[in-house]
């Protein structure tokens, strides 16, 4: 064992001990806010614990209204203030606390393994992982492949970014259910889904992972889309990073702070679920660590955040071209998960095949996913997907109806995108130094989460 493994092995035990002398501390406030339950987090400070915190909250579906972070030195302290979906303060407390607490303490990876799985009751499966070039009827094929080869989807998460695509899937052996263990059936399936990839014969790569077990899908889908360098085709294109003409450019600025040591990175774009989640994992996979954060979502219309950040090293951004590159990547971040066309939600029997034929479906009437999400609860399929015509424009109601009708009326529904409904108004400008002008500021101030800035 050389020298360098065995620093971090200490530094990893000493991190452990730590947390077991300083367990975390949460606590669910649902009196000191009229609107929002406020959440708070108390926690011996350890790299990735902000984003597993975020990671939580994402799980349980929770809105994020406001968040405060501050975790300079060796403790952090974190307030969100959340809702349900539907705006509405939270009702059930304690499986909010646990929750977070598990996913800090020292059993936290073997927590995230268990809850990583994006179906309702937790099964053996294997985990398929693919990205390459992305292009109309690519999903068909690939469940086309599955179905040949005995396998049933029963969870997945698909999306596609400028020209490219992403997934992960969650199949079983169409006889036993479980996972599949046989190597030769698995690389011959692995080799068959990187043939339908490299299809077209584009020189940019294609991949394929097969594992057995559990991956967090959207975590996994940043990290694949951002190893992929998405975000170097979208500003090759010269394209929107929404994706949209009728969605307005995410806003974001990086400059140094130098008389503190930190840079500052402020992002305006139109609000939406899961976006602080997103702009955290692309800030941890870009090894920059978060040392105090403001998120403000003032309705669908606008989303504020504010981050004080440095590499691992400890040092601020200290080239033009890496400033530049953080701008893309998060303006990466917050258009991966945009979902551009019409919203397509079904909802039938679970059987095998039926991702197979309703993609094929699809293809045949000219529509191209753009996104999907497939998931199984109990024998109930319930799958969500976003289409556009083969040229990525909205397709047209005659088509959609025609579709319905051969897979079935009652079974794919059309659902309306409240997030795209309407270019977001323009609004001011956000800073950390106007906290204390709010009731939520003030009650800040007293906690002590920004001492630091005074």
């Amino acid at each position: 064992m050389d020298c360098w493994t065995s620093s971090v092995k200490v530094d990893e035990e000493f991190q452990k001990l730590v947390l077991r002398m300083n367990p975390p501390r949460v606590t669910v406030d649902n009196t000191s806010s009229r609107t929002t339950t406020l959440i708070k987090v108390d926690s011996a400070n350890k790299r990735g614990s902000l984003l597993e915190v975020v990671q939580v909250l994402n799980d349980m579906n929770l809105i994020i209204r406001r968040a405060y972070i501050s975790s300079d030195g060796e403790w952090f302290m974190d307030v969100f203030h959340v809702t349900d979906q539907h705006g509405n303060k939270l009702i059930s407390e304690d499986d909010i606390a646990e929750k977070i607490q598990q996913s800090l303490g020292p059993r936290a990876r073997s927590f995230r393994s268990r809850r990583s799985v994006g179906m309702q009751a937790a099964v053996e499966h294997t985990t398929i992982e693919l990205t390459g070039r992305d292009r109309p009827g690519l999903l068909s094929e690939i469940f086309a492949v599955l179905t040949d080869h005995k396998c049933n989807v029963v969870a997945a998460e698909v999306w596609t970014h400028s020209s490219r695509m992403a997934s992960v899937l969650y199949i079983t052996d169409e006889t036993t259910g479980s996972a599949i263990y046989d190597p030769d059936h698995l690389t011959k399936i692995e080799n068959l889904l990187l043939a339908v990839l490299m299809e077209d014969r584009n020189k940019r790569s294609a991949n394929t992972v097969v594992s057995v077990g559990g991956t967090h899908t959207e975590r996994r889908l940043h990290q694949m889309m951002y190893a992929d360098r998405d975000y170097d085709m979208m500003n090759l294109n010269g394209v929107n990073p929404t994706g949209s003409s009728h969605t307005r450019k995410p806003l974001v600025t990086v400059d140094n702070c130098s008389e503190r040591g930190y840079t500052v990175v402020n992002l305006r774009c139109p609000d939406r679920p899961k976006l602080l989640f997103d702009t955290v994992c692309t800030l941890t996979d870009m090894q920059y660590v978060v040392y105090h954060a403001t998120l403000i979502a003032d309705g669908p219309e606008a989303a504020y955040q504010e981050y004080y950040i440095r590499h691992t090293d400890g040092c601020p951004i200290s080239s033009e071209a890496e400033r530049q590159r953080l701008i893309h990547c998060l303006e990466a971040a917050i258009s991966r998960r945009t979902s551009e066309g019409v919203r397509l939600e079904l909802c039938s029997d679970d059987r095998v095949g039926l991702l197979t034929d309703v993609t094929r479906i699809f293809r045949e009437n000219g529509l191209s996913v753009t996104r999907a999400e497939v998931s199984t609860r109990g024998s109930q399929a319930v799958n969500v997907f976003y289409v556009t015509d083969s040229s990525g424009n909205l397709v047209r109601s005659e088509t959609i109806e025609a579709v319905r009708k051969e897979i079935g009326l009652t079974i794919l529904q059309v659902k309306e995108d409240d997030y795209s409904k309407s270019p977001p108004q323009e609004t001011a400008r956000f800073s950390l130094g106007t906290l204390f002008k709010s009731r939520s500021e003030k009650f800040l101030y007293n906690l002590g989460l920004i001492k630091s800035y005074s």
